[in-house]
């Protein structure tokens, strides 16, 4: 269903103190999202400086020419696509590339009638709290988080557009690896 690439580390081109200066004002980490349904975009999520960035697919073969970063992860999100009357609802997992290890299932839920953030607020979440119930009573193991992110930080209206969709991903992706990272702290 969906590919996704979790984004890196720019690298500085100089050790000029003079531009050492310039680079700490410059956005370090970043994520960068593909998605299916805009195959010839990429966007780019500067959580720091709450920016999204839109480019032409092509940046990530000229990033990587530059060699202008490093990937620290990179994460698919695969799944299957459902409409449900006037819901469209996305179920996927979530693995590391080059590996099958589940690191965890992201349902999107989409009510198309409407395509205003704020209108559409009170039927999503009684449609997340029903699902809410349902959940609790199979006793399922892990834990189900509603995530929102706050769309007016990074710049973005109240119609819902592609834009919106990256920085949920970016959110998700940044969940999971902190979720991950916090894990393996546990461990060592």
């Amino acid at each position: 269903m969906v590919s996704k690439k979790a984004g890196g580390k720019l690298l500085s081109l100089t050790t000029s103190p003079c531009y050492e200066a310039l680079a700490a004002e410059f956005p370090r980490d970043f994520l960068g999202i593909s998605l299916p349904e805009q195959p010839n975009k990429y966007y780019f999520i500067i959580r720091g400086q709450r920016l999204v960035l839109e480019a032409d697919s092509s940046i990530q073969t000229i990033m990587e020419k530059l060699q202008s970063y490093k990937s620290k992860v990179s994460l698919n999100f695969e799944g299957f696509q459902y409409q449900l009357g006037d819901f469209q609802l996305r179920v996927g997992k979530v693995v590391p590339s080059h590996s099958e290890n589940l690191r965890g299932i992201v349902m999107e839920v989409e009510y198309l009638p409407i395509s205003s953030i704020e209108k559409s607020r009170q039927i999503m979440g009684e449609f997340f709290e029903l699902w809410q119930e349902v959940v609790s009573k199979r006793s399922l193991p892990g834990q189900f988080m509603h995530m929102e992110p706050n769309f007016a930080e990074y710049g973005l209206g109240d119609l819902y557009t592609s834009q919106h969709t990256a920085v949920q991903y970016a959110t998700v992706m940044a969940q999971l690896i902190a979720t991950v990272q916090a894990v393996q702290a546990v461990r060592n």
